[in-house]
Order: C-alpha cells, then structure tokens, then sequence
C-alpha cells in the first residue's frame, strides 16, 4: 500500500492539508484493486462460508473504501476546485461501476446466499444476520439475476447515473457562486446591523467595496425577511428561484433541464430492469411506508387538515401586507417579509431580538450540555488536528468512564466553494472485528452566517481559538439556525453512539430512508424547551439568560404560519414522490407539468410560471432522497411521538436518555426502525404526534 499517498497512510483521521487531487485516483484504484482481490479470493474458497470468514472481510473491506474517499467526497462538498471535481468525477465513476459489479457478482451472491441458509445462521446475533439480510436485498436491488443485456445496461445506467447526478449539484453550486449584486445604501433599509455586516463580509471576500447580496443561504433569508426595498427582494426571490435553469439573470448558463430528463429516464429504466413499475416502488423497497398508496394517503390526509390552515394564514396576511404595508397584490417575494413584520406585531419581537441571545460558542456549550445530560457523553475539543479550513474545529466524543469513543469535526460558516445547506456525513464508520478497531467519526456542516472580520487570520494564529471577530462580536445565530445545529447533530449523535461492530447497520447505515431523520428532528424540540435554552440563551455583551416575557412571545409564535410551512413541505414530497411514481418515457420528465399540478392541489399562493425551484432541488437529483422527500415528514411522526417521552418523565430525565440512546441510538439499523421505535416508547407510534407538533392537532 501506498503509504506516502496521504488518502491510504494509516491514521487515526485524515490529514486534510495534505490531500490533492492527484492523489485521489491512485488511492481509489489500489483500494478497489485490493477488494476485487479479496472478492475473488473468497468466492474460490467453499470454506469462506460463515460470517467471520465471509462478510467481517467484505465489511473490512467495505470501511477500507468508505474511509479512503469519504475526506474527498466531503473536500467536493466544502472545498470545491476544478481540479477536485475532475478527480472526484472519475474516482465516483469508478466506485459506481464496482458497486455494480459487486452487486451483480453471482459467485458473491451465491455464498452470502449460502451462508444465510446454513443452519447456524438463526444462532448469529441480530447485527450480523442484518448483515446477510441486507446484502441480499443489495445483490437484488443491484441487478443479480438480471441475463444479458438487461445486466450490461443497467451497469450502464449506474455510471451515467452518478455522473449526471454530480453534474447536477455542481451546476447548482456554480449557480450559486456566480451570481452577486451590489447593494447601494439607500436598499439597506430594514435590514438589521447583523444583515449590514454580513452582506459587508460578502463584499469583502470578493475585494469589493460597500455590501454585496448573493445566493447563499443566510443573505437569501436576511433579505427576504428583511429589505424594505421591494425591487431588490424580488432580484433576489428571482435569482435564487431561476438557479440552474432555462429562467432568470443566467438563464441557459448552468441550465439543468437536461439533467433532469436524464436522471428520470434512467432511474425509470434501472427501475422496470429489476422488475419494479417506477423508481418510486423501487425506493420503498426498503422503506417503512412499503407502497406508494400508504405514501400518497400519508401526504394527502395530512395537506387536508393544513391546506385550509394555510389558507387562512395567507388569507390574513395579504390583509396585513395591503393595510399596515401597503403592498397590495402580495407576491412569493413579499411573504418572508410580510409575515415577520406581522410576527412582529402579533408577538411584538423579531428574530433579531432572539440572535444576541444566541452567540455561536454559547449555543455549541449549551448543545454539548444538553448531548451529556441526555445521551451521558461528553465533547472535548481536541486542538492541532489537521482540518480543510481554520474555522473547522475537532471534538472527541468521551463516555461516562472517560473512553473516547467518536469524533466529530464541525464546520459553521458559508464561504465561497461550500455548498449549500446543512448535512452530516460519516468520516470513519464504527468497526471491531478483532482485525480491525475503529472509531465513528461525523462531519457536521452549516452554513452560518460569519462573524463580522478584519482581514484574514492565519492558520497557525487561528489553531488555539475561535474565529476571531470584529469588536469581539461572536457569530450570532437565528433561532431557525439552532434549530438546523441541533437537527444536525442529532444525525451525528445517532452515527457517533452505534454500539454495533459492523459499519453497513451501524449508526445511520442500514436504516430505513424514511426513520433516518428520526434522531435528527429529535434533536430539534431541546431548541425550544426553556431547561435546555437556560443552558446556553445568554445575551453575548451581558451575559443575562432569555428574558422570560422573550421566551413567551418565542413560544407563541412557534406555530405561526405552521399551515403555511406544511404545505410547502407537502408540496416538495408529493412532487418528488409523483415524479418518480408517474414517469412516463414516451412522455419525458414533465417537470412543470407535475409541480403545476402538486401546487394546485397543496398550495396556497402558486410562484410565478417562471419560478424553476426543481432545477436546483439538489435533495432529490443529487441528494438520495429521490422518491422519498416525504421521509421528513414520515419521521417527524417517530419523532414528536419520541420526544413526547422526555416531556412525559422530564426534558433531561436520565433513564429515558439512556433507554433513547440504548434503543434507537446504538442499535442503528441493526434491527428494523419500527422495532426499535416500539422498544423505547413500548407501542406503535401515534400519527397524531405530528400533528401536535405542528400545532394543528384537533
């Protein structure tokens, strides 16, 4: 092995600073080398036929590959070059053709096949039968049994597949990155000082004078929310709306029109190769829902009892915008605007009040309080670890009896080159196999709006402390951005805490797509309990805790427009759930067509015709949620229903902490989601959880 390539050198983490493009294929081609060896080893011996002998190689192996591209695919994600994104295109089509090719490799099958009826098999522990399960429904789901030329083509398929798919998000994110307009003074109005600066640091990244808009994220919701200047909110609404498409400021630049015809076609095909009707009964296939019917009848009852909340909400704010606002034909552009100065009046605050009270560092503490009063683990930030950039900061993951046990880095801010969003991602997969010992390790990503800086701050000066900022101002978070850094997390907790050996079902692997986001959505609800926010709600200058009459009005307006929010969720699953069921190849993609048709039946205020929100919905073309956006929802039901527990024994009760972690957090997918729902809450879960959460319950 290659040990100067720094992609294979053994190591506990991976050596960021050191890592180049030139080094990713080398890497990539002697790991995949090595495992088809190992393949072709284990099939020629009829001895390999138990689980040590047979899959703890192929799992060991499965890690190999995972830990030597994961730093890549996420250097693509925060970090992105030409030069990158060249390597990583050919190192994934690589990896999708040996997916494949694994997939499809009889012999394999046929031993794992054999193990599975061997009589010793009911005798093996959970997790490892999960194993042998779930790798048959993968040889399945991969094509097997498929004679040629079915099994060539849809070899095929799966290489044009994960091409397109990364061509899509990169056009996305060019997308993003080229767009910007100056902002004169005069269009500064209603904006807070926080917006004023951060649209100051957008300038400044770029070497330019006064402020600057773009399409990140946090300058997209401060102007939308924010700017009295209607024309400029609706330049922004336009240009984040016609992102990647044939509409807008760059129409037919990174136009993804194409991508999307191909990405249905041959999701379609891949779909009716392995006998499925569409890419949709094909995602259920390993799925809680199980049919489209249960999905569509989920989505369609719960937009009956929002839809006409959602009316009235809009409703009563085009009555506000015309009399208190004078805008009188209220449009997309109009609505953040319109509904946080109606917030405003209604609760009498702003989110602006809430962000002094949110100082970055104090919410990381306060999240990291909450992790060891709940799940019994602490966070220690481990200092000199090689990172991709100097805001990136490390911590180790210590049990009770002082064992490190998982890793996390945390990565908060936007900048150029980092895509969009939130996300966690795995970084090295739990293993103990006796040969190998390794400890999970999770990236977590934001896209928080920077503080305010002077100049660049060096590596080396940055290794010892926070990002520094102007007049010691520390970043100041949105309660939404609390929100998105506690769902995150609870991704992480879920990968970091797997107390399963086998990387394929430990943590967030193995785990039903719809009850992923179960841990995550979790998470959130700490975010708005009063014993958790006195952890960490303290004003950054004087240290005084979130004014009780704050947190009223905070709580009171926690299901404010909730009607308007859910069917705007409604309408993303039910689009991406009947694009993918309702493909038609004589017909194409028919993309307009169907959010036409979603937004008749969900919405409440339809965009302009030539709003293009599919062209960068990277979540479904890029993303691995195609055909099941609708799990957000599916598991905010396991979710509120969940947390209902803690509020039943107490927010920060210790037994059902341990019972959470014990029987959702460790076991992973080692066991099916809906087993390990009823194990911690003792039944099914109740559909009307989520309906409380939203505040629409009956």
């Amino acid at each position: 092995m290659d040990t100067q390539n720094p992609l294979l050198a053994p190591g506990e983490l991976p050596a960021f600073s050191a890592i180049a493009p030139d080094h990713v294929n080398p890497a990539i081609d002697e790991v995949l080398a090595g495992f088809r060896r190992e393949v072709d080893r284990l099939t020629a011996d009829p001895s390999a036929r138990d689980f040590a002998t047979l899959m703890a190689p192929l799992e060991r192996w499965e890690e190999r590959l995972g830990r030597t591209f994961a730093p890549v695919s996420h250097l693509h994600g925060v970090k992105d070059s030409p030069e990158l994104r060249e390597a990583y295109s050919q190192a994934l089509e690589k990896l999708t053709e040996h997916g494949t090719e694994l997939g499809q490799n009889r012999a394999l099958y046929e031993a794992v096949k054999a193990l599975r009826e061997a009589p010793g098999f009911g005798a093996m522990d959970l997790a490892r039968r999960t194993v042998v399960e779930d790798s048959l429904r993968g040889f399945r789901l991969s094509g097997v049994a498929l004679e040629e030329p079915a099994r060539s083509r849809f070899k095929d398929i799966q290489n044009q597949l994960s091409k397109v798919e990364t061509e899509f998000e990169e056009a996305v994110l060019d997308a993003t990155d080229a767009w910007t307009r100056p902002v004169a003074e005069d269009e500064l109005a209603g904006l807070p000082d926080s917006a004023r600066a951060m649209l100051r640091t957008m300038a400044q990244e770029k070497n330019l004078e006064g402020h600057l808009a773009t399409l990140k994220g946090p300058v997209v919701q401060a102007i939308l929310t924010f700017a009295d200047n209607r024309a400029l909110r609706e330049q922004l609404y336009t240009a984040y709306n016609t992102r990647a498409s044939d509409q807008g400021p760059q129409a037919g630049t990174h136009d993804n029109s194409a991508r999307i015809e191909t990405i249905l076609a041959l999701r379609h095909e891949a779909a009716n190769l392995l006998g499925f009707d569409s890419n949709a009964h094909l995602s259920l296939a390993d799925k809680m829902a199980g049919t489209p019917e249960r999905v569509l009848r989920f989505l369609r009852e719960l937009a009956a009892k929002a839809k006409p909340v959602a009316r009235r909400e809009l409703d009563g704010l085009k009555v506000f915008a015309g009399t208190e606002l004078g805008i009188a034909d209220l449009q997309p552009w109009d609505v953040a605007y319109a509904s946080e100065k109606l917030r405003e009046q209604r609760f009498a605050f702003s989110e602006e009040d809430l962000k002094p009270y949110f100082p970055l560092p104090a919410v990381m503490q306060g999240l990291f309080t909450v992790a060891e009063r709940v799940f019994g683990v602490r966070l220690v930030e481990r200092h000199g670890v090689d990172t991709w950039h100097p805001d990136v900061h490390f911590f180790d993951v210590v049990d009770q009896d002082g064992t490190v046990r998982a890793g996390v880095y945390l990565d908060h801010y936007a900048r150029s080159g980092k895509r969009g969003g939130a996300w966690m991602d795995v970084c090295r997969s739990r293993m103990n196999d006796g040969d190998a010992l390794f400890k999970p390790v999770a990236y977590l990503t934001c896209n928080f709006a920077p503080p305010a800086r002077e100049g660049q701050v060096s590596r080396a000066q940055d290794a010892q402390e926070r990002p520094p900022a102007m007049d010691g101002k520390p970043a100041l978070l949105t309660h939404d951005d609390v929100i998105t850094l506690f769902h995150e997390f609870g991704h992480g907790i879920h990968h970091l805490l797997t107390e399963v050996d086998w990387p394929s079902v430990g943590g967030i692997s193995g785990v039903e797509w719809d009850a992923v986001e179960l841990p995550s959505q979790f998470m959130e609800n700490f975010a708005w309990q009063r014993e958790a926010l006195d952890l960490f709600a303290r004003h950054y200058q004087t240290g005084e805790r979130l004014p009780d009459d704050l947190y009223a009005k905070m709580l009171q307006a926690r299901h404010f427009h909730a009607g308007l929010f859910l069917v705007r969720q409604l309408e993303f699953a039910l689009f991406d759930f009947r694009l993918h069921l309702e493909y038609d190849p004589a017909a194409g993609a028919c993309v307009l067509d169907v959010i036409n048709e979603v937004r008749n039946e969900v919405a409440v205020l339809p965009p302009p015709a030539w709003h293009r929100g599919p062209h960068a919905f990277t979540h479904i073309f890029s993303g691995g949620y195609a055909a099941g956006y609708y799990s957000y929802l599916w598991a905010e039901v396991l979710s509120a229903d969940a947390f209902a527990a803690f509020e039943e024994a107490g927010v920060f009760d210790a037994a059902t902490g341990a019972r959470y972690r014990k029987e959702i957090l460790a076991v992973g997918g080692s066991r099916p989601a809906l087993e390990s729902f009823i194990a911690f809450r003792g039944r099914e879960p109740e559909p009307d959880a989520l309906l409380r959460s939203y505040g629409l319950a009956a």
